[in-house]
């Protein structure tokens, strides 16, 4: 099926991608996870990881998209009749992602409001984020979240998402380049008279920490890094399927691929230069060590600690993240729409009016799993979670890591990497990285798929204790 709607150009199909990309996963679980790492081992990984792994499944995803004009669950049977399973299954994961993306998209705007009118001192207060989410009438943020999405994929492609993007990405990669310069020139002494820096910090983010590094430890790490990756660069879950079928022939995927891994990484690098120097200079290492809790607990009584720069940071960090969040839950909902719109023949005003009132009431129910519907579950992965943890531990832990594998043995062994290759060549001919993505996509990311999958769903160590 021929799209009628498309990006008008490289730039704005970059910009909308990597707006995908660069999520609320950029800008708290990478900095938490570098703190937890070792700092710079984790970075060294990261990139290496970066430009094998996300550079395989990047492009296998676009270019599906590109050489189809389909979205995942059409896509797939194209490429190979009687695998329209493996679509179906892509498509459950934005439908399962846009059930709480919402929910997380109201907490930060509410945080944003808070700055906003100056009452920054109640955010740095303990029980702030736990009396806020229990407190039902949280759910407005998350609906005007999810309202404030609908509208703009509503409005189509180019009309829509790719002028938000085209709006949104300059100011998020200004905001975040500011307050990282910011954070390094930031000092602050303790009790004892010792003086901690942004520079010092900037050592602790970027300095590789071998201290009691094993062979265990070091896995531990990379599947860490890899599973970051995975979700950072919205792979395995149709979104670029959707967003390759919207490229022109004429744009070059090689170049678009390598932009959207630079903006995205440099991103995540950048978040964690303004986030681990500040959390530092005003709290010390323990204060790196808050891990989930860092963006609504740790950072807002860092930023209190600040005094006015820090209510102005603050302000300007929740913006950045309010930007973020929003340019994915856009891909999200748009990888659902243009899914329901090749699957149902609708127009897209009328598919996105349906999904808007369907995720609404979707967005409500999670925000209510906090205080209404408060439910406990213990998780195959030894967690124990509510609503959103449940719909969050299905989508990313389960299904995601699961269609990496099949997507790969589908490309790398059953359609051949030729598949991909030829709609990598167009329109000059070349494939920058060919042998590299036939060698990934054929022999390793098959099996490093299955332990990532095996790993995130609790198997992995089950299967270990077993062995040992």
């Amino acid at each position: 099926m021929k799209k009628k709607s498309n990006f008008s150009g490289q730039i704005g199909f970059v910009l909308a991608a990597a707006g995908s990309a660069v999520g609320v996963g950029n800008l708290w679980r990478f900095p938490y996870l570098v703190a937890k790492d070792g700092g710079g081992l984790f970075l060294i990984i990261y990139i290496v990881l970066v430009l094998t792994f996300g550079f395989t499944l990047l492009t296998t995803d676009i270019a599906i998209g590109r050489k189809t004009g389909q979205s995942a669950i059409a896509a797939y049977e194209t490429m190979r009749p009687g695998w329209k399973k493996l679509g179906i299954l892509t498509f459950c994961v934005p439908m399962l992602i846009m059930t709480y993306y919402a929910v997380i998209g109201g907490w930060i705007l509410k945080y944003f409001t808070v700055y906003l009118t100056g009452d920054f001192a109640a955010a740095a207060k303990d029980d702030y984020f736990t009396d806020f989410i229990t407190d039902p009438s949280s759910v407005w943020f998350g609906l005007i979240f999810m309202l404030l999405t609908g509208f703009i994929v509503y409005n189509g492609v180019e009309g829509g998402i790719e002028r938000c993007s085209k709006f949104v990405m300059p100011i998020l990669l200004v905001l975040v380049i500011g307050i990282a310069i910011f954070s390094l020139t930031l000092r602050s002494g303790d009790e004892s008279g010792a003086v901690r820096t942004g520079l010092d910090g900037l050592k602790v983010y970027l300095m590789p920490d071998m201290s009691g590094l094993t062979l265990s430890r070091f896995l531990q790490i990379t599947l860490d890094a890899m599973s970051q990756l995975f979700f950072s660069l919205s792979v395995s879950m149709g979104i670029m399927i959707t967003y390759g079928s919207y490229v022109k022939k004429e744009v070059d995927l090689n170049k678009s691929v390598a932009q959207i891994e630079i903006v995205d990484t440099g991103v995540a690098i950048l978040a964690g230069m303004m986030i681990i120097p500040a959390i530092f200079v005003f709290s010390g290492i323990d204060g790196m060590s808050a891990g989930p809790s860092l963006m609504f607990v740790a950072l807002p009584k860092t930023f209190y600690t600040m005094g006015k720069a820090g209510y102005v940071i603050g302000l300007v960090f929740f913006l950045l993240t309010a930007f973020a969040a929003l340019t994915s839950c856009i891909s999200v909902l748009e990888a659902i729409t243009a899914n329901c719109m090749e699957v149902f023949h609708t127009e897209r005003k009328k598919t996105t009016g349906v999904l808007t009132i369907i995720y609404l009431i979707a967005t409500a129910v999670i925000a209510l799993g906090y205080s209404v519907f408060y439910v406990e579950v213990k998780l195959p992965n030894g967690s124990t979670g509510q609503l959103l943890d449940i719909m969050d531990y299905i989508s990313n832990s389960f299904l995601m890591p699961l269609i990496s594998v099949f997507s790969t043995i589908l490309v790398g062994w059953i359609v051949g990497s030729k598949w991909i290759a030829e709609e990598m060549e167009h329109p000059n001919g070349k494939f920058s990285r060919k042998h590299l993505y036939n060698i990934m996509i054929k022999y390793v990311a098959p099996v490093i798929m299955v332990i990532l999958f095996l790993q995130s769903t609790g198997l992995l160590d089950r299967l270990l204790a077993v062995v040992a």
